[in-house]
C-alpha cells in the first residue's frame, strides 16, 4: 500500500461524501445485524464507521473474522448515513465508509480491558475503564494509549509544551541542554545515584533540578534560557508526583521579580488558552505570612472564601482554663466562619465528627465550636464565656445567626495553621464551595530565608536564593530568622505549579550564606566549590523560575493525576508495572561496577541470601539476636514442610484438622464497644505518628 495515500478517521465530513478513501488504523468496536456489518475504526484523528454488505461476498466474510483491536487497512466511499442513523457522540457522526477492500495488518489478542470510548449507537453505554486497576492499565500502557481520551491528553500536552516553547522564543529565550549525570549536591530531596564504572567508588547523581547548570549559563553571559528538562527526585509519592517529571525551566540575566511576574503570567495565560481556559491578568500578590495567616497554607486556594481569624488576644483573661492555660504557655488561638451553613453543621456533626475524629486527625487536639441563632452563641461550653468575650467573639467573626465558628487552640502555631488549613480545604469540599470550572492565579511572595530545624537552619527555598538585604550576621541566628528571600512562588486552586527566586551573584554574599547554614569552609568545596568560584567572575544579577509542566498540564486537562497526562509512568509505588523497574541486575553487572567485592554478597533477584534475614526485610520486622536461632528453626520448619507438600501426588486427599466444639465469644451476652477500639489507645502501638495516622513503611502503601 502507498500510506500517502491515507486518510485520518477523523478528519472524513459531509464535504467528503463521494470520495474514494484509504483509511489504516484499529478495529474499535463492532455489530453484526446479520446481512451488515458495522465496525469503529480509529486511529489518532478519530473513529469512522465503516459498513460491510454481505452482498460483498468474500469481503463480508473476511470483516467477519474482525475482533477489536485488530490493525485494519479499509479502502472504501465515503457516503451520507441514513436519516436518524447518525452518532452526534462522533464527530464523523453523520457520515460512513462503504468498505470496498479490507487487509488484516496485524492481528490482536483479546485486550486484558476495554478500550474503546464510543458507543455505535446513540444514546448506547459504554464500559470504559474506570473499574479497571490502574495497575493493569500501566502494565498494558501501549494498549492504554489507544484510548482516544489519552491520547488527546497527550496532544494536548505537546501543544501547552509548544506554546510556552514558542512564547519564550519571541521573547529572546534560547533552549540550552544541562547534564543529567552530574555530581550529588543538597537540594532538599534525595538524589538517585549513578556508580561509574570508570571511577570505582564514585558516583553520579541524576538532577533535581539543573539549578547550578542554569545560574552558570547566566555567568556565561546567554542571558536568557529556558529548557523543557527532565529531573529525578527520590521522595515520597503523592498523586501529583513522580519519581522522574519534566520541567519547564528558565533564567534570564539582567532582570528583576517584576520581569519573571510578567513573562510568566503571560506564558501561563497562553498555555491555558491551549484548552480554551481564560486566566485573569494580573495574578494577585499575597505574601507567604499573610498566606500562611489567612489560609494556613502557603499554598492557598483563594477561588473560596473561608479565611482564618485571629482570636488569641480575645481570651487573655478568660475564664475558660483550656484556653487560659494554652496562652499561658505561649500558644495560640485561631479559627473560621462557615456562613449559612449551621443546618447541615449539626451538634452532632460538630461535635463527633469534627471535634473527635476530623480536625484530630488534622493533627490537633481538639476543636472549640459555637453556632450563632438569634444573635447569641450556642456550644456546649459557651456558658464559659462571660458576655463581653461573647460579644467580642461575634465582632470578631463578623457572625450572623446560621453561621458556624470552629477554633482551634494549641501552644504551636504551627499546629493551628496546619490543622485549620487542612479543616478550611475538607468544609470547602463537604460543603461544596469550590466554584467548578474557575481558576484563581496567585503570586506567594517573601518566603523566609531560613528556617529552623533541631539540627540548625536550613534553606526556606534553595541556598542560592538571593536575601531581601545583604547585612546580615551569618552568627546571628535571630536575624537570620528574620531574613525574608526574594522567592516567589506560582500557585493555581492551591496546586503550586511552579517556583523560583533572584539568584545571589554576589561570591561575598552566598560565602556567608554557607556560614549560616553552618556548612564548613571543606564542605563548601567539596559541594559547591565549582559554582562558587564562578561567581567571582564578573557574575550578572539574575534570576528564574521553573514549573512542573505534569502539573501544569493535568490541571489544563483537568485529570484526577499527572499520571494521565504521562505516556509511562510509575505507579504509586515508584514501579512501572510496563517494564517491571525497578530491577534486580546480575551479580557481573554489580561487579562491574565495583559494588559487589570480595566477601559481599552478590544480589541476583533476591537482597538477602540468608532466610531468616530474608524473611526479616520481606516483613520489615526486626529480631534480636538472641532470637535468631528460634527463628531460623521455625523458617527451616516451615520450608521442610512445604518441601513435603510439594511431593505429594496431585490426586492426595486433603489433610483436615479439626477442632473441638465449643465457644469461641467473650463471656457475657451484651454487646459492647471494645475499649481499645479508641484512636488514641490504638495509636499507643503505633513505632510512629504523623497527622494522627500510623506511619508505616512505604512498602505496605
Amino acid at each position: 500500500m502507498d500510506y500517502r495515500k491515507r486518510t485520518g478517521c477523523g478528519k472524513l465530513r459531509p464535504a467528503d461524501i463521494g470520495r474514494e478513501v484509504c483509511l489504516a488504523g484499529w478495529v474499535d468496536a463492532r455489530r453484526d445485524h446479520g446481512d451488515l456489518l458495522f465496525i469503529h475504526l480509529r486511529d489518532i484523528s478519530g473513529i469512522v464507521q465503516v459498513v460491510f454488505n454481505v452482498q460483498a461476498g468474500s469481503l463480508y466474510e473476511a470483516a467477519g473474522r474482525l475482533k477489536e483491536e485488530y490493525c485494519v487497512l479499509i479502502t472504501g466511499q465515503v457516503v451520507r448515513r441514513l436519516e436518524g442513523t447518525e452518532n452526534p457522540a462522533l464527530e464523523t457522526g453523520d457520515i460512513e465508509i462503504k468498505a470496498a477492500g479490507l487487509e488484516i495488518i496485524s492481528a490482536s489478542k483479546t485486550p486484558p480491558f476495554p478500550i474503546s470510548e464510543k458507543a455505535m449507537t446513540a444514546g448506547a453505554s459504554v464500559k470504559g475503564t474506570e473499574g479497571v486497576e490502574e495497575d493493569l492499565r500501566l502494565q498494558y500502557r501501549y494498549l492504554d494509549l489507544r484510548r482516544p481520551s489519552l491520547q488527546k491528553h497527550l496532544v494536548n500536552r505537546y501543544r501547552i509544551i509548544k506554546a510556552a516553547r514558542d512564547f519564550l522564543d519571541s521573547r529572546g529565550f534560547i533552549e540550552v541542554e544541562t547534564p543529567t549525570l552530574t555530581r550529588s549536591t543538597p537540594e532538599g530531596a534525595r538524589d538517585y545515584l549513578v556508580p561509574s564504572r570508570l571511577h570505582p567508588g564514585n558516583f553520579y547523581a541524576l538532577p533535581q533540578s539543573p539549578q547550578l547548570f542554569k545560574q552558570l549559563l547566566m555567568v556565561g553571559g546567554l542571558e536568557r534560557y529556558f529548557q523543557v528538562v527532565r529531573c529525578y527526585r527520590d521522595e515520597d509519592l503523592r498523586p501529583n508526583r513522580q519519581p522522574e517529571f519534566t520541567q519547564l525551566d528558565l533564567e534570564a540575566s539582567f532582570i528583576d521579580e517584576e520581569f519573571i511576574y510578567e513573562l510568566m503570567e503571560e506564558a501561563l495565560v497562553r498555555m491555558f488558552a491551549v484548552a480554551g481556559i481564560s486566566l485573569p491578568r494580573p495574578f494577585p500578590r499575597i505574601s507567604y505570612r499573610e498566606a500562611m495567616e489567612t489560609t494556613g497554607t502557603d499554598r492557598p486556594d483563594l477561588r473560596f472564601d473561608l479565611r482564618l481569624v485571629e482570636a488569641t488576644d480575645l481570651f487573655r483573661n478568660t475564664g475558660y482554663a483550656i484556653f487560659r492555660k494554652i496562652i499561658g504557655q505561649g500558644g495560640r488561638i485561631k479559627g473560621l466562619i462557615v456562613r449559612g451553613k449551621s443546618e447541615i453543621l449539626s451538634k452532632n456533626v460538630l461535635q463527633n465528627e469534627y471535634a473527635r475524629e476530623i480536625v484530630p486527625g488534622f493533627g490537633a487536639k481538639g476543636m472549640t465550636w459555637m453556632r450563632v441563632a438569634g444573635g447569641k452563641l450556642e456550644s456546649n461550653i459557651v456558658q464559659f464565656f462571660n458576655p463581653g468575650e461573647q460579644q467580642a467573639i461575634l465582632e470578631r467573626f463578623q457572625a450572623e445567626d446560621g453561621s458556624v465558628i470552629m477554633m482551634i487552640a494549641d501552644t504551636s502555631s504551627e499546629t493551628v495553621l496546619s490543622a485549620l488549613g487542612q479543616l478550611r480545604l475538607h468544609l470547602a469540599r463537604r460543603l461544596e464551595l469550590i466554584p467548578g470550572n474557575k481558576y484563581h492565579p496567585v503570586w506567594v511572595t517573601g518566603f523566609p530565608l531560613f528556617e529552623a530545624t533541631e539540627a540548625g537552619l536550613t534553606s526556606k527555598h534553595h541556598p542560592f536564593t538571593a536575601p531581601d538585604r545583604t547585612d546580615f550576621d551569618p552568627a546571628d541566628r535571630p536575624g537570620l530568622l528574620s531574613l525574608n528571600s526574594r522567592a516567589y512562588d506560582l500557585v493555581v486552586n492551591g496546586e503550586e505549579l511552579g517556583g523560583g527566586s533572584i539568584r545571589i551573584n554576589d561570591a561575598r554574599v552566598q560565602r556567608r550564606i554557607f556560614q549560616a547554614l553552618d556548612l564548613s569552609e571543606a564542605e563548601v568545596e567539596e559541594k559547591f566549590g565549582f559554582f562558587v568560584r564562578a561567581l567571582d567572575y564578573g557574575t550578572p544579577p539574575h534570576g528564574g523560575l521553573a514549573l512542573g509542566l505534569d502539573r501544569v498540564a493535568s490541571m489544563i486537562l483537568g485529570t484526577a493525576s499527572i499520571r494521565d497526562v504521562i505516556a509511562f509512568p510509575k505507579n504509586r509505588s515508584a514501579v512501572c508495572p510496563l517494564t517491571q523497574a525497578p530491577a534486580p541486575v546480575t551479580p557481573e553487572q554489580l561487579a562491574e561496577l565495583h559494588l559487589a567485592g570480595e566477601g559481599e554478597l552478590k544480589i541476583s533477584g533476591r537482597r538477602e541470601e540468608d532466610p531468616v534475614k530474608r524473611l526479616a526485610w520481606v516483613s520489615r520486622l526486626g529480631y534480636e539476636e538472641s532470637e535468631r536461632n528460634e527463628l531460623k528453626k521455625a523458617v527451616e520448619a516451615a520450608a521442610d514442610l512445604a518441601g513435603r507438600i510439594e511431593k505429594l501426588p496431585a490426586d492426595a486427599e486433603p489433610v483436615y484438622s479439626p477442632s473441638r466444639p465449643g465457644n469461641r465469644m467473650r463471656p457475657g451476652r451484651t454487646a459492647s464497644k471494645y475499649p481499645g477500639v479508641e484512636k488514641k489507645d490504638l495509636f499507643r502501638n503505633a513505632p510512629a505518628v504523623k497527622n494522627g495516622h500510623f506511619k508505616v513503611a512505604n512498602i505496605l502503601e
